[in-house]
Formats: C-alpha cells, structure tokens, sequence
C-alpha cells in the first residue's frame, strides 16, 4: 500500500512563493507518475502539474511559467515549487501517483493565498 506525505501549504500573499513536497512510502519501485491536483471550493478538482519517472514534465495552463515540479532528493518524492501566487490559486492541493495500474492520493494540503 503506497502512502502519500504532503507537506508546504500554507498562508501567502498574493505574488509570494510557496513550496509543496510529497513523499510516497510503501513501494521499492519507481513510481510512473506524481503531481499534484487541486480543488477551490465550489469549483471541479484540476490537474496542476504532473512528472513521470522519465522527467516528462506536465503543466495546466494557468501554472505555466510561474509553478516548478521537480524530483524530491528522496526516492518517490517530488517538489512543487509555485512564485508569484494568485488568489485565484487557493486551494486544497492534493499529492497523486500512479503505478502500473494502480492509483493513489495523498490527503491534501491547503493552500491560501490572501492579503
């Protein structure tokens, strides 16, 4: 059974920066792919960005040029790094991977961007 820690979220104001970790524990294998969703309330749960074990990288729109996803320093682990937030990115951002068949998701962090 994978598990995924999330950690980072957080209170910012509006052009700052946060950084998200997510750590997946219960697998010796290399996980396909990890990213990280998000759901504003009242609003449908979007893709943010997405890296798969070969380095593809994927990105909405609405992040491009402003969030990072990269690898963690440890095995299973990924970063999100997002500068100059917007009100419009809070959320409850929530850690996914997948592999082979089999999918899991992490419980969420809450991501608050407010002056």
């Amino acid at each position: 059974q994978v598990r995924l820690a999330e950690s980072g979220g957080g209170l910012v104001q509006p052009g700052g920066s946060l950084r998200l970790s997510c750590a997946a524990s219960g697998t010796n294998f290399p996980i396909n792919v990890m990213g990280w969703y998000r759901r504003a309330p009242g609003k449908e749960r979007e893709l943010v960005a997405a890296l798969t074990n070969n380095g593809t990288t994927n990105y909405a729109d609405f992040v491009k040029g402003r969030f990072t996803i990269s690898r963690g320093g440890a095995f299973n682990s990924i970063n999100l790094q997002m500068n100059n937030l917007e009100p419009e990115d809070t959320a409850v951002y929530r850690c996914h991977a997948r592999l082979g068949s089999s999918y899991w998701g992490g419980p969420g962090t809450q991501v608050t961007v407010s002056s």
